[in-house]
């Protein structure tokens, strides 16, 4: 319970000292703020609107009455209906008026005049009652609270002619007209309950305070009626217990709806044929909720919840400080067979998924997904928002700009090459001693360290804090970054699909004359920030991470860090927004989380661990535990690999099952189909049954499922039909699968049916759960040890996942093992930067191939996101433009301001 008192009364003072008493005996926590008198109403609204917000604080009362200058109506209906724990708030009082209506509070004082008549067995039902005092806070709710009892209520006032002839016809009198004895005895009737409010002093020299408290009603009355409350000591400490009861309810209440994931599925309107993604988008759009309702089903405070627009929101990390202690849901984590160029439908399935467990099986459900770069979504592969009625909604948003996060990626890893850059250049024309004078300038007289420079200090075991006490060998190796221009491996980048940005020179404008060197863009998604921001658990990790990402060697071999250029504290700030996941929603309602989307191939591949956490707690809640379905991306030899040993060890989350997705047409390629080429017509092969063809390429899918058990999980195969699939080619992908130790194989239709189309999957990922959830955490395990060498590690995957004979090293990678060992980089786990279209670094070679050698042409270091990546032949981090790309049919409706043509 919170109290805000404004300015200094002595009787609001008792008041306050009062209710603290009475929280105390009953164990309720208790703040009272006191503000000064002088607070103007903006600064008053800004501390109720953050009380109203805080999740931790059930009841808020402000103290009345408040200055002149501040408006009492104003301040009174700015308390949320279901913090006002005094009762007086509009919306209280008018559900309240009406017979059926259900405050969330009854005022203190009405509620407890009608808990004493009840509490002494006094009938009301059918009685004649007489309320003297019509004001808001007693009068004339007691009055709406004995109508609705079913007793015949008379309200009086100050200027009701006959008060004393409807007194003395009263059987239940409630007087609180505030003043001294208004009712004489004589009035009441002889047996009537009488509730006396009043509290007035008068004067009487015989007593030692020279006053004596006197109620509305004349003490006398007590020797006739059947029952009349003391004063002082009959309805005011009853006003006192019953604000504690109303904050008692309000805790019970906030707990009970805490306790459960309200699921309101959106209606889902099927088409035939299935249109396009955006028409299915648009045609659905009147049915989404707004983004406020989702968070307040998910029982997220308002200030958890900052909106974007209508139908997207940041979600803060304070959520999990509040949902600390509390039980997880169900992991489960969705991955696939090594694909086509066109993709099985890994995104289509998690979103699919989570729609048939929340829309059909009543069970909360949350999907986690990567945030699609809008370089494939103007270029050929089109936005990654799932796909038909399995989407995540609105589609538009999500595969453009979103919430911003990749163009603050974009921002902060552009700020760390302009800064590398720019100390290179500055080292190159200066002295130390000018260096030292402008990283260090007087500021009225007095040159300090920034906070970054005194980490570097201490990194060079300079152990002083003053500029002036360095000496010129501390001075040189404290301004001289001396950095390796044909060693620095950090590189620009942009969110768009460029080739001719790959390779490039810069500085070649004649201010930087001589300062030229080769470099080349990423594309952003790309940037080792994005995987810092998909394996930060907090924003203290994110600093740390940020912080010892190496950019460039020196000329001696040291590496050097965004720390050492001092940009650490500016990419926090870049990054802190973006750090919040964002909260969507599928298009049948169930909400879905999207953050961080970095590469699968040359980075992990999986969405946020702090997206994973936060939605693992709101499931969690139910009675029965709900669904997290994150999605791993590519394969499992590549995402799902990387998600155990990577994402599950920095995070310690366990997952409970895995659901592999796989595709007719995608086995029939591995069983040596023709080429899938993106932009032409599937050969024959792939339209017309072939079941030979398909049990041939079942062995790719074999050695996924294998690949799954080897980590201890149990594997799900979620076969994504199309319409040319055969019902004997679906038979025959279950039969083998089941037969290869898949826990069960179940033909999806999610793009054509939406949730509806996955009910059984859904059922069996429920079914398993259930079963392996205790003992999940026992039968999981990690491939590898981290703290193996970097080779060993390597040739673990290598052999293990992808069957290799064995692995080669070139003379780089052998130097890079020997430098990263030396600088103790050796114990971070392995992100295996190759081919997605096979377990071999040569994506011709099809199916389950074994015996190869798996070559290891490079390896890097991302010391921010900690692990290793070994490079397997030529990774692209920039695609192209192909001949047509897709933005040739993305525009605008110019009358209705709709997007049309992005899939």
């Amino acid at each position: 319970l919170v109290a805000l008192q404004v300015g200094e009364r002595s009787d609001s003072s008792v008041y306050i000292r009062q209710k603290a008493k009475a929280c105390k005996e009953i164990g309720v926590e208790f703040e009272h703020v006191q503000l000064d008198e002088s607070i103007q109403q903006a600064e008053l609204d800004a501390r109720v609107d953050s009380i109203n917000d805080d999740p931790a604080v059930h009841g808020l009362l402000v103290q009345l009455p408040l200055p002149g200058h501040l408006s009492t109506r104003h301040v009174v209906q700015s308390i949320r209906a279901e913090k006002d724990v005094d009762g007086f708030h509009a919306e209280n009082i008018g559900l309240l008026s009406k017979r059926d209506g259900s405050p969330y509070f009854r005022p203190c004082t009405p509620l407890g005049c009608i808990e004493l008549l009840q509490r002494y067995n006094i009938a009301i039902a059918g009685k004649r009652a007489v309320v003297i005092g019509r004001s808001d806070i007693v009068g004339a709710p007691v009055a709406m609270m004995l109508t609705k009892m079913d007793a015949t209520v008379t309200l009086c006032h100050s200027r009701t002619a006959n008060v004393e002839e409807l007194v003395r016809q009263a059987d239940i009198l409630v007087v609180a007209i505030g003043q001294p004895e208004f009712v004489r005895a004589d009035w009441v009737k002889p047996g009537a309950a009488v509730v006396d409010v009043g509290m007035n002093a008068v004067d009487d020299a015989s007593k030692k305070a020279g006053f004596r408290w006197v109620g509305d009603v004349q003490c006398g009355a007590a020797a006739h009626a059947g029952f009349m409350t003391p004063v002082p000591g009959g309805v005011g400490p009853m006003t006192v217990a019953m604000l504690m009861r109303n904050v008692v309810t309000s805790a019970k209440r906030h707990h009970a709806a805490a306790s459960t994931v309200r699921i309101v599925p959106s209606v889902l309107n099927l088409a035939e044929p299935v249109p396009s993604d955006i028409a299915i988008a648009q045609a659905q759009a009147s049915t989404l909720k707004p983004i406020a309702q989702l968070g307040a089903e998910l029982n997220l405070a308002p200030r958890e919840l900052e909106p974007h627009g209508r139908h997207a929101a940041k979600v803060t990390l304070d959520v999990l400080d509040r949902l600390d202690g509390m039980r997880n849901g169900h992991y489960v984590v969705v991955t696939g067979i090594s694909p086509t160029p066109l993709g099985e439908g890994k995104s289509t399935v998690t979103v699919g998924l989570a729609q048939a467990l929340y829309a059909h099986l009543g069970r909360a459900a949350f999907a986690c997904v990567r945030q699609p770069s809008q370089g494939p979504t103007f270029g050929i592969k089109g936005g990654a928002a799932g796909g038909g009625y399995s989407q995540v909604a609105p589609m538009t948003a999500m595969n453009l700009h979103l919430t911003g996060d990749i163009h603050a990626i974009s921002a902060a890893t552009n700020l760390v090459a302009a800064a590398v850059d720019a100390r290179r250049f500055h080292e190159s024309t200066q002295t130390n001693a000018q260096l030292m004078a402008r990283l260090c300038p007087p500021k009225r007289g007095v040159r300090q360290f920034a906070a970054p420079m005194l980490r570097r200090l201490q990194r060079l075991g300079i152990d002083k804090t003053r500029p002036e006490d360095l000496d010129s060998g501390e001075v040189a190796r404290f301004v001289r970054l001396d950095i390796d221009p044909e060693r620095i491996v950090w590189r620009r980048v942009l969110d768009t699909n460029d080739r001719f940005l790959r390779e490039i020179t810069i500085g070649e404008a004649s201010t930087e004359r001589g300062m030229s060197r080769r470099t080349g863009f990423d594309i952003a998604v790309a940037s080792e920030i994005m995987a810092v921001l998909a394996l930060t658990t907090s924003l203290a990790d994110m600093r740390e991470r940020l912080a010892r990402m190496v950019v460039a060697m020196s000329h001696a071999g040291e590496p050097i860090t965004c720390d050492d250029i001092g940009v650490t504290g500016a990419l926090t700030v870049l990054m802190k927004d973006a750090l919040s996941p964002t909260l969507m929603q599928t298009l049948e309602g169930s909400p879905v989380f999207v953050h961080a989307g970095p590469f699968a191939n040359i980075a992990h591949g999986n969405s946020s661990i702090v997206a994973d956490k936060i939605a693992l707690k709101l499931v969690g809640v139910s009675a029965e535990p709900g669904f997290v379905v994150t999605e791993a991306g590519f394969g499992a030899d590549i995402g799902f690999e990387k998600f155990v040993n990577i994402k599950c060890r920095a995070s310690g989350l366990v997952p409970d099952v895995a659901v592999i997705v796989a595709t007719v047409r995608a086995l029939k390629m591995h069983g040596g189909g023709p080429d899938v080429v993106p932009g032409k017509p599937l050969a024959d092969e792939y339209t017309r049954e072939n079941l030979p063809l398909l049990e041939r390429g079942f062995a790719n899918l074999r050695r996924h499922i294998e690949n799954v058990n080897k980590m201890g999980l149990a594997a799900i195969v979620a076969i994504n039909a199309f319409a040319t699939d055969t019902p004997a080619e679906l038979d025959l992908v279950r039969t083998l699968a089941r037969d290869a130790g898949a826990y069960d194989a179940i033909p999806t239709h999610l793009w054509a049916k939406g949730g509806a189309g996955a009910v059984e999957l859904a059922q069996a990922v429920a079914r398993c759960c259930a079963s392996k959830s205790e003992s999940a955490a026992e039968g999981f395990r990690f491939l590898y040890d981290a703290n193996l060498s970097i080779k060993e590690k390597i040739e673990t995957i290598a052999k293990q996942v992808y069957c290799a004979a064995s692995v080669s090293y070139s003379e780089e990678a052998e130097r890079k093992i020997e430098q990263f060992t030396a600088s103790g980089w050796d114990a971070m786990p392995i992100c295996m930067a190759k081919t997605q279209y096979s377990f071999s670094a040569d994506p011709a070679l099809k199916g389950a191939p074994e015996g190869f050698d798996l070559p290891i042409r490079d390896i890097r270091a991302s010391l921010g996101a900690g692990f290793i990546y070994p490079l397997c032949g030529a990774m692209q981090t920039l695609p192209g433009l192909p001949t047509r790309p897709c933005f040739y049919d993305i525009d605008i409706d110019e009358e209705t301001g709709d997007i049309v043509g992005l899939f």
